[in-house]
């Protein structure tokens, strides 16, 4: 158990992340009590972790999001696609919420672009289904500080995060973030392999 809220699935010592094997996806469904929105995920996620950025949909009270990414063609809106709308069409990531309840039920980049284009961002939480990718590592975490941490709370959050197995970064993971340089050398034409 953590002294810091982070997020409920990471307080109880995340739990609720039996990452299985051959796991091959669910199903995400929105908070409303009927006529739910439901997208349907046909794999695995990668990437899973928690974010501290300002912009990423969090439970109420939580200071990180839980997210993961998996590949665009994997993901189908299967019921209710009506009743989505994008939190903000200027942002790198479109993310598509549920107008009635708030919760946010995947993120796409359109730009071919950019160095995600064809991973989509998801919230497993979403899902009944056990056996997703559980969090690997915990992103902008500095950036928590802009939704009301306490810069002398900085240090607590940071060890309560490591103490869970999650290196904190204040961008992505060096892996993440190697994967945005290279992007980056493509299309300068030097990228080298």
């Amino acid at each position: 158990m953590t002294t810091i809220k982070l997020h409920p699935r990471l307080d109880n010592g995340m739990q609720d992340y039996p990452e299985v094997a051959g796991f091959a996806g669910g199903t995400l469904m929105c908070f409303c009590e009927s006529d739910k929105v439901t997208v349907k995920v046909g794999s695995q996620t990668l990437h899973n972790h928690a974010c501290g950025c300002s912009q990423c949909w969090k439970p109420e009270d939580a200071k990180f999001s839980l997210v993961a990414v998996a590949s665009r063609e994997t993901v189908e809106v299967v019921s209710n696609e009506d009743k989505l709308a994008i939190v903000d069409e200027t942002a790198a990531i479109q993310r598509h919420y549920c107008k009635d309840c708030g919760a946010h039920m995947y993120g796409r980049i359109e730009n071919k672009d950019h160095a995600f284009y064809g991973l989509d961002f998801i919230h497993t939480e979403l899902s009944a289904e056990k056996g997703w990718s559980a969090p690997k590592f915990a992103a902008f975490v500095s950036s928590v500080i802009e939704t009301g941490t306490p810069v002398a709370n900085m240090g607590n959050v940071r060890k309560e995060l490591s103490n869970m197995g999650l290196p904190t970064y204040d961008t992505l993971s060096p892996e993440l973030m190697d994967l945005i340089a290279a992007k980056a050398a493509e299309l300068k034409g030097t990228l080298q392999v």
